[in-house]
């Protein structure tokens, strides 16, 4: 009390601080709202709620009566808590086939259905390995060579080495970045196949000024001795008299096509890096070395592709090949193809880098043969 006759306010001591939780659903909250930016390109804009009627369409071509509660699916994925699972289908943030559902009792049998949240694909019991290698120049493309060069395998430990583990194309031996290592033979075949069209980006590091005509050229498409080549995208980042930094995104898979397409317009390279394949980008991760792929881009991945964990493929893919993937090629090997083939190719897909999925639209199937080293 004070000498007036008032109450003295008491001071509310502060809050202990709170464990840390699963994220709450909500604008700023979720399961995915820290995106590591090196991972994960560009984010893709939230689908709107549907209408009544719409969703209850979408929950009659979804619901199976013999499945599991969507929510429990979700969570058994790791991506919420049950209950915070709940809320995010709630707000319509979950699309299960393609279509938003916003009814929490609908089941669906996860080994049949593609399942995104806030558009990013959800994994569920993943049965191979998928690792990203960030190349250094010097090591040739071969999980061992008999010549006693630098390999693949001599980055890997022995539990890795035991998985049967085959590198997604090839780079040549002073080509430094990205490379992917599974043991999905499925998976393999539909990255290096040219009529997935599958985009890859590089930063090339070219001789000379390469000018904006130099740009249109490549853009429209140069003549080689194997035939006709164009990039899809073309940037000129840094120029200075003597070189000049470029980065370059196309499908073709043809062998050290990067390397010829600047050779023609008489701008040699002197250092080519892969940093991209489709969405998923190399980042900081350090030269040399190996690590698995994350939740979002094994998700990232498998929408490229078409292709489920472990070996299924979803619609758009036709049958799935049985046969497990052949054995590592030696040195001397001119390419990386696993014998696992399926039987009828994706649609051809545009060489946008950051687009989603279903934005892609279909063009014209570039020439090219498989996949080659840079």
């Amino acid at each position: 009390m004070t000498s007036s006759g008032k109450r003295r306010p008491t001071r509310t001591p502060p809050r202990a601080a709170r464990a840390v939780r699963t994220p709450r659903a909500g604008a700023s909250g979720g399961p995915f709202a820290d995106v590591d930016p090196q991972r994960l390109v560009v984010d893709e804009a939230r689908r709107a709620k549907p209408r009544l009627d719409e969703a209850e369409d979408n929950f009659a071509a979804v619901h199976d009566p013999s499945g599991e509660r969507l929510q429990k699916v979700l969570a058994r994925a790791g991506v919420a808590s049950r209950r915070v699972c709940e809320s995010l289908i709630a707000e319509g943030r979950v699309e299960v086939d393609g279509r938003v559902v916003v009814e929490p009792g609908v089941r669906v049998r996860a080994e049949a259905v593609r399942i995104h949240v806030d558009g990013v694909r959800v994994t569920l019991g993943v049965e191979h390995q998928y690792l990203m290698f960030n190349k250094p120049a010097g090591v040739v493309t071969t999980m061992s060579d008999p010549q006693g060069r630098p390999a693949i395998g001599d980055h890997l430990d022995a539990e890795t080495s035991a998985a049967g583990l085959v590198h997604v194309g090839r780079l040549d031996r002073e080509t430094e970045g990205l490379l992917l290592l599974t043991n999905d033979g499925e998976m393999a075949h539909r990255l290096t196949h040219p009529s997935y069209e599958v985009p890859k980006t590089y930063l090339v590091e070219a001789a000379g000024r390469v000018t904006a005509a130099d740009r249109r050229r490549l853009l429209a498409g140069v003549e080689l001795e194997d035939g006709p080549i164009a990039v899809d995208e073309c940037r000129i980042l840094e120029s200075s008299g003597s070189r000049t930094m470029v980065e370059v995104t196309l499908h073709s898979g043809r062998n050290r096509i990067v390397r010829r397409i600047f050779d023609h317009i008489e701008h040699p390279v002197r250092r080519l890096v892969r940093t991209a394949i489709g969405r998923l980008t190399v980042g900081d991760q350090p030269q040399g070395t190996i690590r698995p792929l994350g939740r979002q881009e094994l998700g990232h991945l498998l929408d490229l592709t078409g292709v489920e964990p472990g070996g299924r493929t979803d619609s758009r893919g036709g049958e799935t090949a049985t046969e497990a993937p052949g054995p590592a090629p030696t040195s001397g090997s001119s390419q990386s193809t696993p014998s696992a083939r399926a039987s009828g190719p994706k649609q051809a897909r545009t060489n946008r880098a950051p687009s989603s999925a279903s934005s892609r639209s279909t063009r014209r199937r570039r020439p090219g043969a498989q996949e080659g080293g840079r």
